[in-house]
């Protein structure tokens, strides 16, 4: 049991770094509609929207690199918050049928990181900020 207590600040940056490449994609696809438009989006992208899609970009990326993990990953939890509440609450109470889903486990998994940081693999560790001890 000891070997697998070693890799949980390992398998916590691949968390993260995974969770903010998806993340990413939902902002370019609304961006710029890469790798392709997002269903149901308007074009051209209205205020909030365009709010949205860049919390989505710039946000995933600085959490793909591990830096300033715990503020950045905390108003991403924020943003899918309201998200799933403007856009998929109203549909239906049911995640599944509202297609709400991704935007609960996007908004839990980013309060894990606020709460946990980068892991072991991310610059804030390397700088020396909230830094892992790998055993």
């Amino acid at each position: 049991m000891e070997r697998w207590g070693v890799w949980a600040p390992r398998m916590l940056s691949v968390l993260r770094i995974m969770t903010a490449l998806l993340f990413m994609e939902h902002g370019l696809m609304k961006l710029a509609h890469f790798p392709a438009p997002q269903p149901g989006v308007p074009d051209p992208l209205p205020a909030l929207l365009t709010v949205a899609a860049l919390i989505e970009v710039i946000g995933g990326a600085l959490l793909v690199l591990g830096l300033f993990t715990r503020p950045v990953a905390f108003i991403c939890a924020g943003e899918m918050a309201i998200g799933y509440f403007m856009a998929h609450a109203p549909k239906s109470f049911w995640p599944a049928i509202n297609m709400g889903d991704a935007a609960i486990l996007f908004c839990f998994v980013f309060l894990y990181l606020a709460a946990a940081g980068g892991g072991a693999w991310s610059l804030d560790a390397m700088r020396g900020r909230h830094a892992v001890r790998e055993a």
